[in-house]
């Protein structure tokens, strides 16, 4: 892989192999090839918000329940850490608990973190960007899952692939951020499916639970 060049001040080696912002020719680089136990995924989305406002909605990480699948609780431990409990469904002792650090903090622009211990090993990198005419933020997420053993508990538990839920986690937020809720297919009366359809709802992710979003977006 081209060695990545830093025309953006702000680049920090973290994750370790590569950042969200990393340019070359004008490009961003795609993320690292996963090996080595090593799971990553860098996705986009263009939000129809200021970057203050989602860096304050991302930054708020008690609220992350309300927009992240199948995190039951965050617990603030001090100003950059925190304890995250995922859970599937309502059993309480089917978790996957971890905590993190936050590394890199600068409010409207990014925030980088890391895990500092638990069941999951993973570091990653949000950048909110103006968009072109300030129409909206684009914001991109880049994420190092250190599965080893745990791929298949994560899988298992969560029922997709930990690069998918963090695509549907962009997707949710950027729902919440523009219309104060996240569309939701439990208990759309579409009837009984065929073997597509089953492999359909099983590839995006219908038989996992909508996060509950909040009832108004407070402006």
């Amino acid at each position: 892989m081209q060695a990545p060049l830093t025309e953006k001040t702000h680049i920090e080696d973290v994750p370790q192999s590569a950042s969200a912002g990393v340019l070359v020719a004008g490009r961003y680089l795609p993320p690292p090839v996963d090996k080595d136990g090593k799971l990553w995924v860098r996705t986009s989305a263009l939000i129809l918000r200021d970057p203050e406002h989602l860096y304050a909605m991302w930054r708020d990480v008690e609220k992350a329940p309300m927009w992240q699948e199948q995190i039951a609780e965050v617990r603030s431990t001090g100003p950059k850490t925190s304890h995250w409990v995922m859970r599937q469904g309502n059993d309480r002792d089917n978790t996957i608990e971890w905590d993190s650090e936050i590394l890199k903090d600068e409010p409207g622009k990014r925030i980088v973190w890391r895990s500092t211990g638990g069941d999951s090993d993973n570091a990653g990198e949000v950048i909110f960007e103006p968009a072109p005419g300030n129409r909206g933020t684009l914001v991109t997420v880049l994420q190092e899952f250190r599965m080893g053993k745990l791929e298949s508990a994560w899988e298992t538990l969560t029922g997709r692939n930990p690069k998918q839920a963090v695509i549907e986690n962009l997707r949710h937020l950027k729902a919440l951020a523009e219309t104060g809720e996240i569309p939701r297919t439990q208990g759309q009366p579409h009837g009984p499916r065929g073997l597509t359809g089953k492999m359909k709802e099983t590839l995006y992710g219908e038989t996992i639970a909508t996060p509950p979003a909040e009832q108004r977006l407070a402006s």
